[in-house]
């Protein structure tokens, strides 16, 4: 603690925590004070040397801060208490400690003025608040929001903090601020929310400091870490060796490769893996280690935070401590204190210790009482009861409650965050858009467009989420090089669909859908179906089903030629065949694992499972006979029309009576089977005639809470009535009570089906 009296222990050390030493070359140019006198708002610097791929939208319209109404604001806004200005007498005192002991050092960022000129303490403007929704309880839910409902804005010198710090709420209220104005609203929501989180003052990279995501892989595109492999079991076992090979020739065949490989592609590889370098290598920042940011320090011990993070307010993105992206720290706040960091910030962040109550890594500014202490001996008894007498003396002041109101976002912001009306974030060869929920017709909310050059001129993936809609589809995939289609349900669809994979709706087009199985009775998953095919997956049935597979042969043309709807003109089935998993209550010979039935040619063939000891499976076909006409419900067994081979099976099944039963239920069967077949050809079609529907015809659900939507309904649908004619609007009218009866109605029926 720095204390009024100039006898202190404060430490300057000779590096300056964030001031990070550039890169070590001949053309480096050295920052004078000249030039950082220079670097102010009047030269209007524009940071476009991370290239024309910035993702910030924000400098396309300047926002006059010094034209905002304040007459309205409190009087804690305009006036200082008498706990205030003691305050502030004490942090300039701190202040000017710190500058004398630490002369080579830039100025602390204690107490700038708020948007009505006023000097405020930095920890009095962060105002911990917790917003009534469920999202904002959680670190991630209170990042993405601010994010997302704040406009990002540059500092107007980028080596140097803003002269001045608005309140959170005026910054709720106008949408917009620079990067200090989002680290104290996000450190306000998260101390609200019960996390120990902390402002940050310090120094970050070109990148961070203006939103340049262009060089970075979209969230939704990182894959996940690797799972360690396990253990091969079989590691110490021995390894034989492989076909001996003489390495003479193995050489003298390398040599030949050598000599007939032309030399000019080799140089030609080279120059293009230089080029590639070149391309990639980003251009060098001349203020690297001297750019300005704010960001949000979150430490471990409350809410279960396992370990310390930063949060770049700028994305709502965590990141390690250990980031290179962040170059040093000056300081830090919350609510209650301000510390100062007294480490070396050569390395970065990676290095510094965050554990606030060693005074030799962070000079605190007001001594806390509630400091951990630990068990004094006997000997030291009488050592002990001084200190606590100096720290009852010293603990005299205490932190005044924050000047700010409290953080108010009606239900409507919150569901309506981006002022702009979409967000654009540009990332590596990807760009991603937001949108708020009912913004577009079809609940499109976020669409990721994935391209295969840096410049984004080639598409190859788009993917898209939804919300609200009646279909229950949440995600739809185009990939745009083959043109396939898969769209995403929620659980819940009246055809119980899980995905659907397509090119087109048309029917036998190649379609691909999947089920909620647990949902069905059948326990199909999933089905695919083309012209000439269909492909049936099942899980957990009680007959070990586990595939069905169909061949159909071409439809009658002169039927199609008159017109004859599909159901007229079924396609001709030449074959079904089934698929079983093992059922351990049968034995092998009796347990069936493949079925056959080619209908045209009046085939059956049977394949029986394998025991643990056998090569070959058993095997019954029968067939037709030759010149015997087929007749309806007629089985004709003989030895001629019977093939079978079961080399391990019992008498019984070598029996001729035994062969007729099973004929007679494989015959069975295959009628079930076909009847089955165009069951699920017509499940296709209403499937596909669904889907037109409801793509042509998009609803979106609106729960009967939903106050905000229903008052933008109400807004929106005004105009219109006042330009029906007067006979319009008296039918209107005339039928209030029964409209509202139905739409209450048609809100309850969606909340219980959901």
């Amino acid at each position: 603690m720095l204390g009024p009296t100039p006898e202190f222990t404060l430490v300057c050390l000779p590096v300056v925590p964030g001031r990070m030493e550039a890169v070590e070359e001949t053309e480096e140019v050295e920052q004078t004070s000249e030039d950082a006198i220079s670097l102010n708002a009047s030269d209007s610097i524009e940071i476009d040397e991370a290239g024309d791929g910035a993702s910030v939208a924000s400098h396309e319209v300047y926002f006059d801060w010094s034209s905002i109404d304040t007459s309205d604001l409190p009087s804690s806004y305009k006036t200082n208490s008498w706990q205030e200005k003691e305050l502030l007498q004490l942090a300039d005192h701190f202040f000017q400690q710190y500058t004398h002991l630490c002369p080579d050092r830039k100025p602390l960022f204690i107490y700038p003025v708020n948007e009505c000129g006023v000097q405020k303490f930095v920890s009095t403007t962060v105002r911990p608040t917790l917003l009534p929704y469920p999202d904002m309880y959680y670190w991630s839910g209170c990042a993405s929001f601010v994010c997302d409902y704040l406009i990002m804005e540059p500092l107007k010198c980028p080596i140097t903090p803003p002269s001045s710090l608005f309140s959170p709420t005026t910054i709720v209220k106008y949408q917009r601020g620079n990067c200090f104005d989002f680290a104290v609203l996000l450190c306000s929501l998260l101390i609200g929310a019960g996390y120990d989180a902390y402002c940050v003052h310090g120094y970050a990279t070109l990148e961070i400091c203006s939103l340049d995501q262009t060089q970075e892989v979209c969230p939704r595109l990182r894959k996940p870490p690797e799972v360690p492999e396990e253990e091969d079991p079989n590691k110490y076992r021995v390894k034989y060796p492989l076909e001996p090979q003489s390495k003479f020739e193995l050489q003298q065949k390398a040599r030949k490769e050598k000599e007939t490989e032309p030399p000019q592609e080799e140089e030609t590889e080279e120059e293009e893996e230089e080029e590639v370098m070149e391309v990639v290598k980003p251009k060098r920042d001349r203020l690297h280690g001297l750019r300005v940011h704010a960001w949000v320090l979150v430490l471990p011990g409350k809410r279960k935070v396992p370990e310390t993070f930063f949060i770049n307010p700028f994305t709502g993105n965590p990141h390690s401590t250990t980031d290179e992206c962040f170059l040093g720290i000056e300081s830090i706040w919350n609510d209650r204190n301000y510390w100062v960091n007294m480490q070396d910030c050569r390395k970065g962040c990676k290095d510094l210790s965050f554990d606030l109550t060693d005074p030799f890594c962070w000079e605190i500014m007001f001594l806390e009482s509630n400091k951990s202490s630990q068990l004094p001996t006997e000997s030291a008894k009488e050592d002990t009861n001084e200190m606590q007498e100096k720290e009852e003396t010293d603990m005299s002041f205490e932190m005044p409650l924050s000047w700010v109101a409290r953080i108010n976002v009606s239900c409507r912001e919150y569901e309506n965050p981006f002022s702009l009306g979409k967000k654009v974030i540009l990332y590596d060869k990807a760009k991603q858009e937001k949108w708020a929920a009912y913004a577009n017709e079809d609940g499109l909310v976020e669409r990721l467009t994935v391209y295969a050059d840096s410049d984004r001129t080639e598409e190859l993936e788009v993917k898209e989420w939804f919300k609200h809609r009646e279909d229950l589809l949440y995600m739809r995939e185009v990939d745009k090089q083959t043109q396939l289609i898969t769209d995403h349900f929620e659980p819940g669809h009246p055809l119980l669909l899980k995905a659907h994979f397509y090119t087109s709706l048309e029917p036998e087009t190649g379609h691909t859908v999947e089920f909620y199985h647990t949902a069905r009775v059948d326990g199909l998953w999933k089905r695919f179906e083309s012209a000439t095919e269909m492909t049936e997956y099942f899980v957990g049935r009680e007959d070990f089903l586990h595939t069905r597979h169909i061949e159909f042969d071409e439809r009658d043309k002169k039927m199609e030629k008159a017109g004859a709807t599909a159901d007229a003109n079924p396609r001709p089935i030449v074959q079904i065949k089934e698929y079983f998993h093992r059922n351990p209550e049968k034995p092998a010979d009796e347990d069936i694992e493949e079925r056959i039935f080619m209908v045209i040619d009046d085939v059956i063939q049977v394949t029986y499972h394998l025991e643990l000891h056998d090569t070959i499976a058993s095997q019954v076909v029968f067939s037709r006979v030759i010149g015997r006409e087929k007749r309806e419900d007629e089985i004709f067994l003989s030895r001629e029309n019977t093939v079978k081979y079961q080399p391990w099976s019992s008498e019984k099944h070598k029996n001729m009576l035994h062969l007729y039963d099973l004929l007679w239920e494989l015959r069975a069967e295959q009628k079930e089977l076909k009847q089955q077949v165009r069951d699920s050809e017509a499940e296709m079609l209403n499937i596909l005639m669904v889907r037109k529907d409801e793509e042509a015809n998009v609803k979106l659900s609106v729960s009967m809470y939903g106050t905000a939507k229903r008052g933008q309904e109400q807004e929106a649908t005004a105009p219109e009535e006042e330009q029906k004619s007067p006979q319009g609007s008296l039918e209107n009218e005339s039928q209030p009570l029964a409209g509202e009866a139905e739409s209450v109605t048609q809100h309850t029926a969606t909340n219980s089906t959901m």
